[in-house]
């Protein structure tokens, strides 16, 4: 299921950019002008792209029309850094789906938009990095070992959350029987699409689950369309403008750590597509450089932060379609979109449980990308070294330890990233044979 947003581990990334290097004889053209197949082309790719898109500020709390603006502005902030050479849709990550509801609960939305800008900046530094240094240091700051359990408490840290809003905890106006129904046939649906469908439909599961969820919905009589009629066709998006406490900064400057990492597989990924070596031009320290802008630029107007999208690398693989300015017309839409009124209504009265089965699916998912992880990188984990990392990424990360007080606190993600970073870095390397 290319929605879960799947994360590579940075070893594998590099293997695959050596690979994707032989390529670089195939050139796609840069300045194609814009025609109408351009701009239907661009419409779908943000179709392909919307489900996803709209997910992540329905289950956190942000305002889905922001998240669309958010889109636009962070696709065309990357574009301009890579010169518009790399046919990429940015929009909003999952990995960060747990670090932001938890953060908003403890911190509140404008603080939580401060925590992301900086973590926006993390990906600047990393880029820095990465021009100075090569793609290797991210290997040796974040192998797999760390990488792939921390990505397992991305994914499971809020698990109950999910089953809770699947089975109506959340919603006073549906009975439990009635949610089960919503959630999972919205989860069954999900998963047909995913693994039945074929060609376009394969691309949109889980806009696929939400419209079956709410079309359910409309016909069990639990969904209030007042808002929607109530609803302006124009209006702007309520934006939210950021503040900056350290405690909200310190929980999730070490969240961006997964989709970092993540990043350099989607370069390798939409590289093997297009023939292309991303990596080397306009090279992995610029596309960092426009993830990293396009989070901070969102977090600006209370939008969720920006990663490449592999529902996109799909479509473009579909439609053999590999002009960048194609996502600029979907940048440019998605733009439009948000200042649609009666959009945004219609996304705030989608059930609860029809999030929460979806939930299920994508955290589910999540975690086993994070195993993936440490099955392709073939380290023993039963070696002392591993064994001992692993073990308390994950529960720290899951079992709600907590370190410090006050504007200094670490818990969940933050603590179990920053834990395996130090672990990694002071513990003696295996020995041969381990």
């Amino acid at each position: 299921m290319s929605s879960s947003q799947a994360p590579d581990s940075a070893s594998s990334a590099s293997a695959s950019a050596s690979a994707s290097a032989s390529h670089d004889a195939h050139q796609i053209p840069e300045k194609e002008p814009f025609t109408l197949a351009t701009l239907i082309t661009g419409a779908q790719m943000l179709f392909v792209a919307f489900g996803a898109l709209v997910l992540v500020p329905l289950l956190t709390g942000l305002d889905p029309n922001v998240a669309l603006f958010t889109a636009g502005v962070g696709t065309l902030v990357f574009q301009s850094v890579t010169k518009a050479s790399v046919p990429v849709f940015l929009a909003s990550s999952f990995a960060f789906i747990a670090p932001i509801q938890s953060s908003v609960a403890n911190f509140g939305i404008p603080a939580t938009m401060g925590g992301l800008f900086v973590a926006g900046l993390v990906y600047v530094l990393l880029a820095q990095c990465i021009r100075l240094k090569g793609v290797g240091i991210v290997h040796r700051l974040l192998p797999a070992v760390v990488v792939g359990p921390v990505i397992m408490v991305i994914g499971l840290a809020l698990a109950p959350t999910a089953v809770q809003m699947a089975t109506g905890e959340f919603s006073d106006a549906i009975s439990h029987g009635q949610a089960l129904t919503l959630s999972l046939v919205s989860l069954a649906v999900t998963l047909v699409l995913s693994i039945f469908g074929r060609g376009l439909w394969r691309l949109i599961p889980i806009l696929g689950g939400i419209i079956t969820g709410y079309l359910l919905g409309l016909a069990m009589e639990v969904i209030d369309l007042s808002p929607v009629a109530e609803a302006a066709w124009l209006a702007l998006p309520s934006f939210t403008a950021p503040t900056f406490e350290f405690s909200a900064i310190l929980f999730m400057i070490p969240v961006a750590i997964a989709p970092a990492v993540e990043h350099i597989g989607d370069m390798v990924a939409i590289g093997s597509v297009t023939r292309q070596n991303y990596l080397k031009k306009p090279g992995l320290h610029r596309t960092l450089l426009g993830d990293g802008l396009a989070t901070s630029a969102a977090s600006l107007f209370g939008g969720p932060p920006n990663t490449t999208y592999s529902e996109v690398t799909g479509a473009v693989m579909l439609t053999r379609n590999f002009n960048p300015r194609v996502m600029t017309v979907a940048a440019c839409v998605a733009i439009s979109l948000a200042f649609i009124g009666k959009v945004g209504a219609v996304l705030q009265t989608i059930p609860t449980p029809v999030m929460g089965g979806i939930m299920c699916l994508l955290f589910g998912s999540i975690a086993v990308v994070g195993m993936n992880t440490l099955v392709r990188a073939g380290d023993s984990l039963t070696a002392p070294r591993n064994l001992v990392i692993a073990s308390l990424i994950l529960v720290f990360g899951i079992g709600g330890m907590q370190v410090g007080g006050g504007q200094f606190t670490l818990q969940g993600v933050s603590l179990a990233a920053i834990l395996g970073i130090v672990l990694n870095l002071v513990l003696p390397p295996a020995k041969e044979g381990e």
